[in-house]
């Protein structure tokens, strides 16, 4: 099989390539990435020079280059994604043109050079919020209810490959998942922010009351799942990832990193909230898990502790993301 990969070097998409060519090494895979801020080839350096993996800097929303990259390939496992929140509110114009512009962009593509499958890779914050006091979890029947311009920027694009599927009968599958943890992760996301901070001997920033809930899915897990969609699932169906059967208040998984790693809570630093800030997540993964036989592999308590590992043993790769125009993100989005 040949799949054409967006956003492969992303911290998705990269384990995603990772896990794809250990298990399936007869597999051509083309990564094709911009290498925005997020995108670090480092991440692939175990494959690159596997005559199956082929590199190709570009951008989704070039039409050309994406017409021609994609011909002749069995799928496009569509990853690429402008994807931070909180970049989204400081300037959205990016994630409407990568997200919506470019998710068409890949569509019209795959319509021209008659690809067999697309799958495009979503999140559960098209959904909007739950409450905190409610037991209630996003499901296939759950609206759709952003309330960032990223969230909004995704609920666009997974609206177009829907909407490709009933006009042109584009052979699709979606997936929406929870929020991702795990190596690789660029370090402006809670997680990876908290365990470096404490490395450093830097305060972790946590938004409002930190009662803020996600359901954390270990992204090997999350890989597995898309492996089992391309697999076994049925064309034109959305199936929703999620990592736990439980969901944890950011300021708990905070607290969990601090007692693991040795610290102290006086590190935590309560920071002014971010506007429009969904108060709880949560996934109903029953329908994959009934059709595809998939389930999370990893407990967060193992999850975790890998990847605390994985960043205590890997320090050179993240400081270098840490230096620079990262700093001067950083300054005003935690000031």
């Amino acid at each position: 099989m040949r799949l054409f990969v967006t956003g492969g070097a992303g911290f998705i998409g990269s384990n995603f390539i990772l896990y794809w060519m250990k298990k399936y090494p007869e597999d051509k895979i083309i990564n094709f990435d911009k290498l925005t801020y997020a995108g670090n080839l480092e991440n692939l350096k175990e494959v690159e020079k596997n005559q199956n993996y082929t590199f190709v800097q570009g951008d989704i929303c070039n039409q050309e280059l994406v017409n021609a990259q994609t011909n002749g390939a069995d799928i496009i496992v569509h990853f690429a994604a402008e994807s931070h929140v909180d970049r989204s509110i400081l300037d959205a114009s990016p994630f409407i043109q990568t997200n919506i512009v470019g998710t068409h962009v890949l569509l019209e593509a795959a319509l021209k050079n008659k690809i067999p499958r697309f799958h495009h890779v979503s999140t559960d914050e098209v959904f909007g919020a739950l409450s905190l006091n409610s037991d209630k979890k996003f499901t296939d029947d759950t609206p759709y209810d952003p309330h960032s311009p990223y969230s909004a920027s995704k609920a666009s694009s997974d609206h177009l490959v829907r909407a490709y599927g009933d006009t042109y009968g584009l052979p699709f599958t979606l997936s929406n998942c929870s929020n991702n943890y795990g190596p690789y992760q660029f370090p402006e996301k809670l997680i990876p922010l908290a365990i470096t901070n404490i490395i450093e001997g830097k305060k972790v920033p946590v938004y409002g009351d930190g009662l803020y809930v996600r359901d954390w899915l270990y992204v090997v897990d999350h890989c597995e799942a898309i492996d089992a969609i391309i697999h076994k699932g049925t064309l034109g169906k959305t199936y929703l990832v999620g990592g736990q059967d439980r969901t944890i208040p950011n300021i708990e998984v905070i607290k969990n990193i601090i007692t693991r790693m040795d610290a102290d809570e006086s590190v935590i630093e309560y920071v002014k909230d971010r506007p429009g800030h969904d108060r709880r997540y949560a996934i109903d993964w029953t329908t994959i898990h009934n059709e595809l036989g998939w389930s999370p592999s990893h407990s967060f308590e193992e999850g975790i502790l890998a990847t605390i590992n994985w960043f205590k043993d890997n320090t050179t790769w993240w400081k270098n993301i840490k230096s620079g125009a990262y700093q001067d993100y950083y300054k005003t989005q935690y000031k």
